[in-house]
């Protein structure tokens, strides 16, 4: 009896046939690891997915991305794909066609996570205007982390370090497990009526499990309407919170925290040295500057004040005085010589010079001076006036002559 015989294509059909038969397998959900996912330029998505027990292969098409897929798939990924199994007739081989793509677990807390960072963002809770500014000194911080692990041993460590003399004050929170929200916001209020300064709410990194009460609405709400600045350090430098988002500054680390939050005691002493030198070298700078512009003015206040006018008219008055009296002297001197002269013609020409020579004045009875022989007649008294005295005298004879002597 002859065998029948199919060709490839005639058994691909069937198997295909038979898988679409299958109502399980038209719509299944199968959950496991991405691996060797690969994005297509033309839009579709191949990947692996697999367990501890084997592998499948998938596709997500295009058409499927935009309402099927909320977040970008990567190796590793532990998801929950929603899709039918079908058969490749080309290939021989049968992959899940995937139209709806979750994560799983974690994944679905990282969704939700989303969901409500989208939600606040979109009330302004976000918001850079609402942000606080952080105070440079403070003197009391308050900090709500749980009051036994490295986290709370590091931000007192550093703040002791950095500056002593600011008081922290320690709300022993629960921050993980079933309660850890509300005590945080309790944490944050209770901080609130104390009147501090600063407030850090953190703890120590761990899984999003772990972290889960700084992603609640009810802390990001408590440290929004805050009226004391909050500066949050959850986790490390890669875990990011919606506390984080909603916090006035975010710190990668509670150590980061306490170095934002406590300035550095040292520095500011430093600064405070170098801002008095510097003060001192400008005033010292502003005085000089100052003392070389008194002197200026003192300067042109010497030869601008009444005084300096005065003393200068002083001068000039001296100078004319001492010019008057060196005038005044060249005039006497000059005057004495010439009265010298004078006196010289005067002694001269003086009769009693005469008289002193020999000579005599002669007059009338009448006091007429005699100075011609026809004055006179003979027998006439005349008077002889010599040096010492009288002569009275008569004429007895009189004769004219062309010279007297």
């Amino acid at each position: 009896m002859m065998k029948h015989v199919y060709s490839v294509g005639q058994v691909n059909t069937y198997i295909k046939n038979m898988f679409a038969q299958d109502f399980m397998l038209g719509k299944i959900s199968v959950k496991g690891e991405i691996s060797n996912c690969k994005y297509h330029s033309s839009g579709h998505i191949y990947f692996s997915l697999k367990d501890a027990a084997g592998t499948i292969a998938a596709v997500m098409f295009a058409g499927n991305r935009k309402n099927g897929l909320k977040f970008r798939m990567q190796d590793g990924d532990n998801v929950v794909v929603t899709g039918s199994i079908e058969v490749y007739e080309r290939d021989g081989r049968y992959q899940l066609y995937a139209r709806e793509i979750t994560l799983d677990g974690a994944g679905a807390l990282f969704l939700r996570f989303e969901a409500l960072k989208k939600s606040l963002a979109e009330m302004g809770m976000f918001a850079p205007e609402y942000k606080q500014p952080i105070p440079r000194y403070i003197q009391r911080l308050g900090v709500v982390t749980a009051p036994t692990g490295a986290a709370v041993q590091d931000i007192r460590n550093i703040s002791r370090r950095r500056n002593p003399y600011v008081q922290l004050i320690l709300y022993p929170a629960q921050v993980q497990g079933d309660g850890a929200a509300q005590s945080i916001v309790n944490g944050i209020h209770a901080c609130e009526r104390l009147g501090v300064d600063l407030i850090i709410v953190g703890r120590g990194g761990g899984s999003i499990e772990d972290l889960w009460a700084f992603n609640e609405e009810i802390v990001a709400r408590a440290i929004f309407e805050c009226s004391v600045p909050i500066i949050s350090a959850v986790g490390h430098e890669t875990d990011t919170t919606i506390a984080d988002y909603a916090a006035d500054l975010r710190a990668p680390t509670p150590s980061a925290a306490a170095e934002l939050a406590v300035y550095d005691y040292r520095q500011f002493c430093e600064a405070v040295r170098m801002i008095r030198s510097t003060l001192n070298m400008r005033m010292a700078e502003h005085i000089q500057q100052e003392y070389q512009k008194l002197e200026r003015l003192k300067t042109k206040l010497g030869y601008l004040s009444p005084q300096s006018v005065l003393n200068s008219k002083k001068q000039y008055v001296a100078d004319l005085e001492e010019k008057l009296e060196r005038h005044m002297l060249e005039r006497i001197r000059e005057d004495r010589h010439r009265i010298q002269i004078l006196a010289g013609r005067l002694e001269a020409g003086s009769p009693v010079k005469k008289l002193s020579r020999g000579f005599s004045y002669v007059t009338n009875q009448n006091g007429s001076p005699i100075a011609q022989v026809s004055q006179v007649e003979p027998g006439e008294q005349i008077i002889v006036r010599t040096l010492d005295g009288k002569i009275y005298a008569e004429v007895l004879d009189k004769e004219e002559t062309d010279l007297i002597f």
